[in-house]
């Protein structure tokens, strides 16, 4: 899901989820210098989320999206006190999208130096989230 439609797919499935006051794009709430991303509004608290991509293999910028489906990555459904990755994580597992195989929250490595999350699709694509 390249960055433009996987942005658009998290602000829906963010503003039908529990716990969510308010989403919108970085844009929207002011960010010029992202050209992809989102700002939730949680609990009072603003959380920045910036969107980067990787393609998959053979994908070029210049064809259309290939989107492939298949078994969805699925998790419990987030819980208003949870941190913000665990949170956005737990959004995007709810929503069982038959794109996305699986989320890594990157404060689960070994070598964890910050929060964030890299989504993979069946396409072989990823999104980087990576707070602001």
């Amino acid at each position: 899901m390249r960055p433009a439609r996987f942005q658009d797919w998290l602000i829906d499935t963010v503003k039908n989820t529990a716990g969510a006051d308010r989403v919108q794009t970085l844009a929207e709430a002011g960010d010029s210098r992202h050209p992809f991303g989102i700002a939730v509004t949680r609990g009072g608290r603003e959380e920045r989320w910036q969107i980067n991509h990787q393609l998959g293999e053979g994908e070029k910028h210049d064809h259309a999206e290939s989107p492939v489906t298949d078994t969805p990555f699925s998790s419990e459904a987030p819980q208003p006190g949870d941190a913000a990755d665990v949170w956005l994580a737990g959004v995007i597992g709810a929503a069982e999208c038959p794109e996305i195989a699986r989320v890594d929250r990157w404060a689960e490595r070994p070598d964890a130096s910050q929060a964030g999350l890299t989504v993979f699709h069946h396409n072989g694509s990823r999104n980087f989230v990576r707070p602001l």
